[in-house]
């Protein structure tokens, strides 16, 4: 399940690529617009900017923008930023493998083949959800 603090990163980075032309955009209007605790989007924001997917500038007119294309930012970026592993089990997890403990033998476990092919499905789908698809997707569900 994404965390509260990956889905107000992504609300929060979606605000921004559709404020681009208005850079910077400061945190207290984010934390407005997007009812995100202000206290906790400078958490998510910072996290960010430490990450290079937002830049910020300081003083009375700074704020954030974004660091690269909204077709460059993707949901498995952020995903993995405040959320870690993708997988649903340890011993399939890319950058946080570990093995089952309960585990006879990973080669014939079919709970982890199907597990595998889960992951590879979900980055597959969250590397394509890129900022630009995201406000696509909404425009297109604002006609409706």
């Amino acid at each position: 399940m994404l965390s509260k603090k990956a889905k107000y990163a992504m609300n929060a980075l979606v605000f921004i690529a559709k404020h681009k032309q208005e850079e910077p955009i400061s945190v207290s209007r984010i934390s407005e617009d997007q009812n995100i605790p202000l206290k906790f989007l400078e958490s998510i924001l910072s996290e960010l900017r430490n990450a290079r997917i937002v830049k910020s500038k300081k003083g009375k007119y700074g704020g954030y923008f974004l660091n690269a294309s909204p077709d460059d930012i993707n949901m498995e970026i952020v995903m993995r930023l405040f959320d870690g592993a993708i997988a649903l089990l340890p011993c399939v997890s890319l950058n946080y493998y570990a093995r089952c403990e309960e585990c006879v033998d990973e080669l014939t476990c079919g709970i982890r083949q199907i597990a595998l092919g889960i992951r590879s499905d979900t980055i597959k789908r969250l590397s394509a959800a890129t900022l630009t698809d995201i406000i696509k997707r909404e425009k297109k569900l604002e006609v409706k």
